[in-house]
């Protein structure tokens, strides 16, 4: 006599499925974070951009010109780039120079921290000296480290909801090779697990 027997799957295709989408749920979470962050410090900056400037000389940290190239360009860079991370247009590499933006941000908050130094770090406009009270360095820092895992998490898996790579190349990644087909993975699971589903059904002797 034939008899049906069912094994139970812990990689069902429904529970594949779910995680696929709460994955992709956090991506667009990653996103709007890291990318509207971004935009909102570029706006804030880009309307004075001799305060900019003014902000990135109180580091002390680059030459006197050349930190007024970076105080006139970043608030137009980091605009463009929180755009296109909003968008999730080339998401990996967006978001692969938004997180070390922020590590940059880190890095020059922790230089004028250990030198002693009492300034504003001017990541939302403002900027320049402040009365030693008033410094926040490591609220900074720890906020600017949140903002890093963001865009980690979007390099490591910049699949997403919403994202303008998938309306635009699929999940393919037209700045890469191999595109994003790494990205597939979680089809191909919930493809196997469905499989492997049915087979549990066939008749056994």
């Amino acid at each position: 006599m034939l008899w049906p027997v069912s094994v139970p799957s812990s990689d069902s295709p429904a529970r594949v499925a779910s995680s696929s989408r709460v994955k992709d749920v956090i991506g667009l979470v990653a996103r709007l974070i890291l990318g509207g962050v971004l935009l909102y410090a570029g706006l804030s900056k880009v309307g004075n951009l001799e305060q900019s400037v003014l902000a990135v000389r109180a580091y002390q940290l680059l030459p006197w010109d050349l930190a007024a190239w970076v105080g006139y360009g970043l608030p137009v860079f980091e605009i463009i780039l929180g755009l296109l991370i909003l968008v999730g247009l080339f998401t990996r590499w967006t978001a692969l120079m938004g997180a070390l933006v922020m590590v940059a941000f880190i890095f020059g908050i922790s230089w004028a921290w250990a030198k002693g130094l009492s300034i504003d770090c001017g990541c939302f406009g403002d900027g320049g000296t402040v009365d030693p009270g008033q410094t926040q360095y490591p609220q900074d820092i720890v906020r600017d480290l949140f903002f890093v895992l963001a865009g980690a998490w979007l390099v490591v898996r910049p699949r997403s909801l919403f994202a303008a790579d998938k309306w635009l190349f699929g999940w393919d990644d037209p700045l890469t090779t191999d595109g994003f087909n790494d990205l597939d993975e979680d089809d191909d699971l919930a493809a196997t697990a469905a499989h492997d589903h049915d087979d549990t059904k066939d008749p056994v002797r």
